[in-house]
């Protein structure tokens, strides 16, 4: 099994930023994609950005591009999400995710899920 944990969410205003982290325990951890999703009420859960487990291959959506960096730590077995030039449309819960193989953005093909966090952005 896999436990993902998230931090670092919470309110700041438009144009500020947040850096969301997640840690991973559990399985060992070899050849798997992490991403972060958001989802809004009433809504699908979004791709944000997804990175490699070596964190030599990372890629993010359109809407993100430019403004969210993902990262990792492989000596933590964490994965970052730093958010810059935040909008008021990036008020979501934000989740962390895990998949084993080949990379993907839809949340359906990932496996393991954090909690989620919340992030507000003030307009």
């Amino acid at each position: 099994q896999v436990q993902l944990v998230e931090s670092g969410g919470g309110l700041v205003q438009a144009g500020g930023s947040l850096r969301l982290s997640c840690a991973a325990s559990g399985r060992a951890f070899r050849a798997y994609y992490m991403g972060w999703f958001r989802q809004t009420p009433g809504k699908e859960r979004e791709f944000v950005a997804a990175v490699s487990w070596s964190g030599t291959s990372t890629y993010s959506s359109d809407s993100v591009e430019g403004r969210f960096t993902i990262s990792s730590d492989n000596a933590k077995n964490t994965v970052y999400l730093q958010m810059n030039s935040l909008k008021p449309e990036d008020t979501a819960v934000y989740y962390c995710a895990l998949k084993y193989g080949s990379r993907a953005t839809t949340f359906s093909e990932y496996d393991y899920w954090g909690q989620g966090t919340q992030v507000t952005v003030s307009s």
